[in-house]
């Protein structure tokens, strides 16, 4: 394990613009603020950067993105679920967006890293540390979705290349060219941030307001 390799004094913890220290090896959910996850996450760039445009395509614009294809998968996905959904790269506002190739030559300590970290989040949210099978299923299929049209109009891939990698979603209409396209165009930083804590900020209303009833 990670935890058992990590020499004593060395530090494993982070600390936050919100002043939370948040511990890598054994993260409490009261350190973990959504300000910290949307400041991060808006500023971690998914593919490593090699994307077009003038800005990153970020992991918070990717998460709302991966939150509205799940809605379109399930329309009545309840508020937690879609509050899981677009949590579900949350803890890359600490490790950061590691690329698939390089998480499998990693191994289990990466993943044990990440999963530690999910639990917390879910836990500070009101969430089950360990999300149903059906959720983490949907999440997975919505991740690749995006992950298909990230790949063929952002990162450089072709069609057949995306649809090798990712799987050809369906239900989308093509272009004239006979083209699957969502149309993404990264967001500037600030707004990446501002829209990520604006759609958990509506989700997290709804999700009280089902508690009230």
């Amino acid at each position: 394990m990670a935890a058992d390799r990590v020499s004593a004094g060395a530090r494993a913890w982070q600390r936050m613009l919100s002043g939370r220290r948040l511990d890598l090896l054994d993260p409490s959910p009261l350190d973990v603020e959504i300000a910290d996850i949307a400041h991060g996450l808006a500023r971690v760039a998914r593919w490593n950067g090699q994307t077009l445009g003038e800005h990153a395509f970020s992991v918070a614009q990717h998460c709302i993105v991966v939150e509205d294809l799940a809605v379109r998968m399930d329309p009545g996905l309840e508020p937690r679920w879609r509050l899981a959904v677009l949590l579900h790269d949350a803890p890359e506002y600490v490790i950061g967006d590691m690329i698939s190739p390089f998480k499998t030559v990693l191994g289990g300590d990466y993943k044990a890293v990440e999963e530690r970290l999910q639990r917390a989040i879910h836990l500070r949210f009101g969430l089950p540390a360990v999300l149903p099978q059906k959720i983490k299923k949907l999440a997975k299929r919505a991740d690749l979705v995006s992950a298909y049209f990230e790949a063929i109009e952002l990162a450089g891939f072709d069609d057949k290349e995306a649809g090798r990698l990712f799987g050809r979603p369906r239900g989308f209409d093509a272009d004239a060219h006979g083209r699957l396209r969502l149309g993404l165009e990264p967001w500037p930083v600030a707004l990446a941030q501002a829209r990520f804590l604006d759609r958990f900020g509506e989700l997290d209303a709804l999700l009280q307001q089902a508690h009230a009833k």
